[in-house]
Order: C-alpha cells, then sequence, then structure tokens
C-alpha cells in the first residue's frame, strides 16, 4: 500500500492550507488564528466532535469510524506553533508577520493531520475510535504538557498517541523512526555571580566577576568530559553571558550567564544537575564570589515505546516500501509529555534537502505532504482495522 490515491489527489489542496499557515504564523499559546482555521476545517469534514480550548489554545477532533466493536481509541498529534525568526526564503507565501515565521514545518504537520482528518472522515474505514490533536506552544511553552494536564487523554480515552516531525537531510516523503530514547530532555539554567566591581586600573582591589563567570564557563565543560562514561550523551552549553557594565573601565559587580543541559538518560540528568550547581557554587568560591543558580528542568526526554514504533515502521514500509533507522536527537520535543501519559511512537518524515529546522531559510517541502498524511491515516486503519 504506497501513498493513499485519495491523498495524492488532495495535495494541492493541503499544500494551500500549508501556505495558508505558513503566511500567518503564532508563537507559542497565542495560536488564536490557527486554531480557529483547524476547528473550522474540521467542521467542515464532519467530525463527530470538535473541542477547542483543550491547553488553553489547542483543538481536537473526534473521528468515528465505521464500526466500534473494538472500543479502541488511537490519538494522532501534530503542533501548531512557530518560532520568533525573521523569514528569509523569498517563497511567495513567506510570512506576513514580522520577527515571525514557521521555521520548524509546524504548518506542514498541521496541514498533513487536516489531510488526515478529512481522508478519515470521508472514509471511516476503521474499527474504532481516531482522535486528532492540534497541539500551541511546543517551541518552549510546554503545549503538550499543559493538554496532558488538561484531561486530553482520559477525557477521549486515548490509548495509544502518535506524532510526526519533519526532517531536512532524509529524501521528501521517507520516514526514519528508533525505540526507546529518541529526543533530548531539554533543561535551563540562569547563573549569577556576584564579585566586586570597581575600576579595571585597580582590579586588586575588586572580585572580577568577569574573571570568574569566565572560569565557571569552563568548568561546565568538565560535565560531559570529566563525569560522564564517554558511551552516554550529554551537552552542556552557556549560551548567554552577560556583565551589568559595558563600560571599558569598569569591571562589573555582576554577570549572569544562561543555557541549557540535554540528555537521553535519567540518570545522567539528575548528575547535570548536582555537578553543574556544584561547580558553579564552588568555582565562584575560589575567587571570593559569590552565585545563585536557577537550574529549570523542562521537556522530559521523549521515548517511544517499543511495540508502537514497531507498529510505527510497518506502517511507514507500507506507505514509503522502507523506513530507516534514525538517529539520536539531542533537541527537545514535548511530545514527549504525551508519550509519558500514554504508549506510542514519534516519527520523522522526510523534508529532502533544505535548510535545517530553526533557519530563516528553511521552508517545509510540499512533497512529502502525501507520504505524511497516509502515515497518519495508515496508522489508524491498521491498528483499528474494520474486521
Amino acid at each position: 500500500m504506497p501513498v493513499k490515491n485519495r491523498l495524492a489527489e488532495m495535495q494541492d489542496e493541503i499544500t494551500a492550507w500549508r501556505r495558508h499557515l505558513h503566511e500567518n504564523p503564532e508563537l507559542l499559546f497565542d495560536t488564536h488564528e490557527t486554531s480557529a482555521f483547524v476547528a473550522e476545517k474540521l467542521k467542515e469534514f464532519g467530525c463527530d466532535e470538535v473541542v477547542e480550548g483543550i491547553g488553553r489554545t489547542g483543538v481536537v477532533g473526534v473521528i468515528r469510524g465505521r464500526k466500534n466493536d473494538s472500543g479502541r481509541v488511537i490519538g494522532l498529534r501534530a503542533d501548531m506553533d512557530a518560532l520568533p525568526i525573521e523569514e528569509a526564503t523569498g517563497a511567495p507565501y513567506a510570512s506576513k508577520v514580522k520577527g515571525k515565521m514557521h521555521a520548524c514545518g509546524h504548518d506542514g504537520h498541521t496541514a498533513m493531520l487536516l489531510g488526515a482528518a478529512k481522508y478519515l472522515a470521508e472514509t471511516r474505514n476503521f474499527d474504532g475510535t481516531a482522535v486528532v490533536i492540534f497541539q500551541p506552544a511546543e517551541e518552549g511553552g510546554g503545549g503538550g504538557r499543559e493538554m496532558v494536564d488538561d484531561g486530553l487523554m482520559e477525557r477521549f480515552g486515548i490509548e495509544e498517541v502518535y506524532g510526526m516531525h519533519n526532517m531536512p537531510g532524509l529524501p521528501a516523503g521517507q520516514f526514519a523512526i528508533r525505540p526507546g530514547a529518541f529526543f533530548a530532555s531539554a533543561d535551563e539554567f540562569e547563573i549569577e555571580i556576584e564579585g566586586k566591581g570597581g575600576h579595571a586600573a585597580m582590579p586588586q582591589t575588586t572580585i572580577d566577576s568577569t574573571l570568574v563567570a569566565s572560569h565557571v564557563v569552563i568548568a561546565l565543560q568538565s560535565i560531559a568530559s570529566r563525569n560522564l562514561d564517554p558511551v552516554k550523551q550529554l551537552v552542556v552549553s552557556v549560551t548567554s553571558f552577560e556583565t551589568d557594565s559595558k563600560a571599558h573601565n569598569v569591571i562589573p559587580q555582576k554577570v549572569e550567564l544562561r543555557g541549557t543541559v540535554r540528555t537521553l538518560d535519567p540518570e545522567v540528568r539528575d548528575m547535570a544537575e548536582k555537578r553543574l550547581k556544584e561547580i558553579v557554587e564552588h568555582t565562584a568560591a575560589a575567587f571570593g564570589a559569590t552565585a545563585r543558580v536557577n537550574y529549570m528542568r523542562g521537556y522530559p526526554i521523549m521515548v517511544n515505546s517499543e511495540e508502537q514504533t514497531a507498529f510505527a515502521a510497518e506502517v511507514a514500509e507500507k506507505v514509503a516500501g522502507a523506513c530507516n533507522p534514525a538517529p539520536l536527537i539531542m533537541g527537545g520535543e514535548d511530545f514527549a509529555f504525551m508519550l509519558e501519559a500514554r504508549p506510542g511512537a514519534y516519527i520523522l518524515v522526510g523534508n529532502g534537502d533544505t535548510a535545517m529546522v530553526h533557519h530563516p531559510k528553511y521552508d517545509f517541502n510540499d512533497e512529502a505532504i502525501p507520504a505524511g498524511c497516509s502515515w497518519w491515516a495508515e496508522v489508524v486503519e491498521s491498528r483499528m482495522p474494520v474486521g
């Protein structure tokens, strides 16, 4: 069963939806226009139920199959939000909103799930219930957690949940997946180093917070290089270094550091948090300075369930003829919250030779639409077959 003919026929229509969404990006939970567009389409398709406002601005559509002897309920999730990036694609459908663009392909994810929803509502060739989930605030807002906390799984009786993300570099319409830990946890930290400010020509009268913070930045790299088993994965990145003075002749009183910690192992996550705090506090103390650390746990490790991953790969093979092994990814993904709540799997669909996600020249590849839609539809039809 390659790409479904009906979905191939719908490609131009789905592409038009995708490009409309691309022109009108919205951030985090402020997906009001996007959510309204999605809800309108789901109602137009004839979904049995359309619920808005789950997880603040999330939208859920319920599609009942031709039969419900199985009593099974499968959830399919797409993300809707964009990024605070100025677009540089030059596309005729480029963002109309200054400083915002769909630089991660969530416009494509939403359009593909809408396409699958239209097909499923037309055909209803399954025994059970399909729940299509449109989530806000994947890009840092934790919209997946908000929807789960709002009772998403219990309210709709979802037993398994599946998600998809595009992947530049993988040929358009091909798939890749892996079982177990797949996307990393995404924690953040804020560090304030306080010394004793003064005149830059008289450093002996100061405790130089810039020097202290510089030693902290270097020392934090030892967590991955000297505290971690080399066969495991950990990223500790200091991404911001800001003094409270910009003058050439002033040693600042305070320095603020910000950054992120990523890993694929819960024990490594605990170790990294502990060592980060110890290193910061003791390095500062060695120079006579003080330090305050605010360590914020973010998205958890995203873990694909073994059984559902094998099934998702089988479906991908039906659609594309093969399914590739996916690499470990140190980026975060808040579908992790849904996979903590229910078994399921997350798959990558190829975006072809395009710029990487989160780049100003990135664009979703519309040639991936038929394969992506077909995968979602076939998940429902194969997992809940009629007869």
